[in-house]
Order: C-alpha cells, then sequence, then structure tokens
C-alpha cells in the first residue's frame, strides 16, 4: 500500500507541476504567434551581402534588415516560379521580401522576389 500512495503522490506532483508550467507560458503565446507568422515587405534593395540584405520599404522609406541563412537560394521572378541567383539582386532592385521572426526574434527572409527590372536582370 505504500507503494501505491508513493506513485499516487508522483503522478500528484507531476500534475502540478505541468499544470504551472502551462500557466506560466500561457502569456507568452500570443507573442510567440505573432513572430511566426509570415509578413511581406515591398521596397527596393538598398545593401546584400552573404549574410543579411537591407530594404528600403516602399511606403514609408523605412530601411530594414533581414537576416540571410548560408546558402540562402529563395529569389524567384516576380511570378514567383523562375528561380534567380543571388547576384541578381542589386541596390535599387525592386523586390517583394516574405519574412518571419521565428528565430530569437531576428527578421529573416524566407523569399525574395524580384518585381522589375534594374541594371539588366528581369524579374
Amino acid at each position: 500500500m505504500g507503494v501505491a500512495l508513493g506513485t499516487m503522490y508522483t503522478i500528484m506532483i507531476r500534475t502540478i507541476a505541468l499544470a504551472a508550467a502551462f500557466a506560466a507560458s500561457a502569456p507568452l503565446a500570443p507573442q510567440l504567434a505573432q513572430a511566426a507568422q509570415t509578413q511581406v515587405m515591398i521596397g527596393t534593395v538598398e545593401h546584400v551581402s552573404t549574410d543579411n540584405i537591407k530594404i528600403k520599404e516602399q511606403k514609408s522609406g523605412q530601411v530594414i534588415g533581414f537576416v540571410l541563412v548560408p546558402h540562402f537560394n529563395q529569389v524567384f521572378s516576380r511570378d514567383g516560379k523562375t528561380t534567380q541567383q543571388m547576384s541578381a539582386l542589386k541596390p535599387g532592385t525592386p523586390v517583394t521580401v516574405y519574412y518571419d521572426q521565428k528565430a530569437l526574434g531576428a527578421r529573416h527572409a524566407d523569399r525574395i522576389l524580384i518585381n522589375g527590372s534594374v541594371h539588366g536582370v528581369k524579374g
């Protein structure tokens, strides 16, 4: 009978600990969901390197930076079907950037569409 009480006690403690952990994390749920949503920015390339890109937003004129993962290859023409090389992204190139903030809250580009023609590159 002592073993059964010990097992019940352990189950009860684990249940209370799980409920406490859930209650403590509940206020964070909306922030985490918002950070994980894909967002879109339309603008022109200001700067591009192997690990980041800076875009000047079309509406506000604000320059926003995005982290690029190593070997980023999600650059497409305007139709979203034809792949383009990273070398096609030059300052002044009109683009649409799909991004999120999943990784430690840092904005990172998931996909970039080239919206037009700049420096001989057609989007």
